[in-house]
């Protein structure tokens, strides 16, 4: 007889993973530590094979588990999917949304167009503009979600370190005598800090070339050959062919991605957009694999 996968396992699986956190999970689901606790060691019973491992003060996913958590993902998806089409034109009411200009033209559209669909009734309130000011849009009560780069120890939900990229122009002309020249969002800028940290660290001079509030303003001016700029992986622009890494420069830190909530306990609509925009970032962004015990 087939072994049917209890969902509810499964949810405590990817929830404690999502959160870095199954303490967290626990909070998050409503239930105690040790019921989570319990819940893994069924989900092992249930497939038979060894899921977590200690690793220092945490738990980390065994080569079972990661691919338990990969298939967990799926079926959530289709779980929530399918009570969604169902319930979703029930679901009414505004969701506040804040992101960072790096996801406007990379996969926001799609996310926003699958959340439309599956919630016609949800009228969304857009906001695309710094890190900095998303995050302070959150804590003020302006906006109810944000997705933003940080390096501040906020009570924010990880969703994936981030590695930022030199990036320039082809035909960039530098001498390496002279100051690199930057192309650099005004301050406060988390990449601002990291390239130029970087930068003196390896004792390589530099000059500011260009400052823009606008990502737009950044890239027109990388565009045109005036100074290299720090950007993730992410939010690389495909159209402009010109614009690539540039080689030889110094290692540049990981950057925190996370999403900001306005309430620990959000309505619903804002859970469901969530969720959505969890799933779209996880085709492109690769998500922790440690996390704390419960």
């Amino acid at each position: 007889m087939a072994t049917n996968l209890d969902l509810d396992l499964l949810r405590t699986l990817a929830t404690g993973v999502e959160l870095g956190s199954f303490a967290r999970a626990a909070t998050r689901l409503g239930r105690t530590q040790s019921a989570v606790s319990l819940q893994l060691r069924r989900l092992e019973d249930q497939v038979g094979r060894k899921l977590v491992r200690r690793q220092g003060r945490g738990l980390a996913l065994t080569p079972a588990g990661e691919t338990m958590l990969a298939y967990a993902r799926k079926l959530l998806a289709l779980n929530d999917e399918a009570l969604s089409c169902v319930t979703g034109a029930a679901v009414a009411g505004t969701v506040r949304l804040g992101l960072g200009q790096d996801f406007a033209e990379t996969w926001l559209p799609r996310a926003l167009a699958k959340f439309a669909a599956d919630h016609p009734g949800v009228r969304l309130d857009l906001r695309i503009d710094r890190s900095a000011h998303v995050i302070e849009g959150v804590m003020r009560g302006r906006l109810d979600l944000g997705l933003a780069f940080t390096d501040a120890p906020a009570d924010a939900r990880t969703v994936a370190a981030v590695r930022p990229h030199w990036v320039g122009r082809n035909a960039i002309s530098w001498r390496k005598d002279a100051p690199l020249p930057l192309v650099l969002f005004e301050p406060p800028c988390i990449f601002n800090r990291a390239g130029t940290t970087a930068l003196d660290r390896a004792g390589i001079p530099w000059r500011i070339a260009v400052t823009s509030p606008s990502l737009a303003g950044l890239w027109a001016a990388v565009d045109a050959g005036l100074g290299v700029t720090v950007r993730p992986e992410i939010s690389m622009p495909a159209h402009r062919k010109g614009i690539g890494r540039v080689a030889g420069m110094p290692a540049l830190p990981a950057v925190r991605l996370a999403l900001f909530m306005g309430e620990s306990e959000p309505a619903r609509p804002v859970a469901m957009l969530e969720a959505i925009l969890r799933n779209v970032l996880r085709e492109g962004v690769a998500p922790r694999r440690t996390t704390k015990a419960a």
